[in-house]
């Protein structure tokens, strides 16, 4: 596999660990990340221009990743997203088929997720 991708993608999991896994992961296949495990901290260290891709995870005390997103969005209104969760199903579907379109998202990462699998999905939202 091609590891040189160059993207720069900001990773917001309220998990620690996930963040550190998908941080590794991710700069294992070429990507450069920036993680947070805080929402608040990751908006206060957000700037224009810097990030290709926003990797944000839906449920997070203190900020829902859709709340980070809409005010990174006002910041830079060039940047993608994927969302990433692990909720029940109902809860991703809801998500999916009401808020989505109205913000104009097309992806909703489930965990648990193998990185090659995140890998190939961020490249494609990337293209």
């Amino acid at each position: 596999m091609n590891n040189k991708c160059e993207s720069r993608i900001l990773l917001v999991d309220d998990e620690p660990d996930i963040a550190l896994a998908f941080k590794i992961g991710l700069e294992d296949n070429g990507f450069r990340v920036d993680a947070f495990d805080n929402p608040l901290k990751a908006l206060s260290n957000f700037k224009a221009d810097l990030y290709d891709l926003l990797l944000l995870d839906i449920k997070m005390p203190k900020m829902s990743g859709i709340e980070a997103y809409h005010q990174m969005k006002e910041i830079d209104k060039k940047v993608k997203v994927c969302f990433i969760t692990a909720s029940e199903i109902h809860y991703y579907e809801d998500i999916r088929k009401k808020i989505f379109p109205i913000l104009g998202i097309k992806r909703l990462i489930r965990k648990p997720i193998r990185i090659d699998d995140l890998v190939r999905v961020l490249r494609d939202e990337l293209q």
